[in-house]
């Protein structure tokens, strides 16, 4: 089963949706603007993923200027993350201890 970080109103997120579903992954969607992951969750994916926090970030958000979050530590972004949860990329999906980010929505593909 695919842990999927879902933004409905997002055309790549719903582009990685069905791309996983074509290819025949079993999908557990998440909304995460509606149910904002824990900061240990948000760690974890990172580590997954690979990337700094800030690498998973939208920081072309206005929250992201908002915030001054360009000179902010790991810490400062991972809570940013769960507070402003539209400041997390998308779509990320989880397959066991893989995930990817979905730009393009064809990285996903990877965790199969």
């Amino acid at each position: 089963m695919i842990e999927y970080w879902h933004n409905p109103r997002c055309s790549k997120s719903r582009q990685g949706l069905a791309l996983l579903q074509e290819n025949g992954a079993e999908v557990e969607i998440v909304e995460y603007l509606k149910n904002p992951p824990a900061i240990a969750r948000i760690k974890e994916i990172a580590k997954l993923l690979g990337v700094s926090p800030r690498d998973m970030m939208r920081t072309n958000e206005a929250i992201y200027k908002e915030l001054g979050l360009a000179e902010a530590g790991d810490k400062e972004l991972f809570e940013a993350m769960h507070q402003h949860s539209n400041l997390i990329e998308r779509p990320i999906a989880i397959h066991g201890q893989r995930a990817a980010i979905g730009r393009p929505p064809e990285n996903l593909l990877s965790i199969l």
